[in-house]
C-alpha cells in the first residue's frame, strides 16, 4: 500500500516538472519568433506566411487559414484563430 502511494506522487512530481518543463519550452519559443520575425522586417525578408493567409481569407477559407498559421508556426489552435481574427479585422 505504501508503495502504490509512494510511486504515484513521484508519478505526479515527474508530470508536474515535465508540464512546467513544456510551458517554458513554450514561452521560450514564442519570444525567439517574436525576436526573429524582427530581425526579418529589418533586414527585408518578405512574410510570404501572412500573404498566404490573407489570401486565403479572401477565398472564405478561414479554417485552412488557421491550419496554414499553425503549420507554419506551430501555434496552437486558440492562438493561431485570434492571429486569423486579427487578420480579417485589419482587413
Amino acid at each position: 500500500m505504501n508503495n502504490t502511494i509512494i510511486w504515484r506522487l513521484i508519478g505526479a512530481i515527474l508530470l508536474i516538472s515535465i508540464v512546467s518543463c513544456i510551458s517554458q519550452i513554450r514561452s521560450d519559443i514564442a519570444r525567439i519568433n517574436v525576436n526573429l520575425n524582427r530581425i526579418a522586417k529589418q533586414v527585408g525578408v518578405p512574410d510570404t506566411v501572412t500573404d498566404e493567409l490573407k489570401s486565403l481569407l479572401l477565398e472564405g477559407k478561414r479554417i485552412k487559414a488557421i491550419k496554414k498559421y499553425r503549420m507554419s508556426t506551430g501555434a496552437g489552435l486558440l492562438e493561431a484563430k485570434e492571429y486569423v481574427d486579427s487578420l480579417s479585422e485589419r482587413e
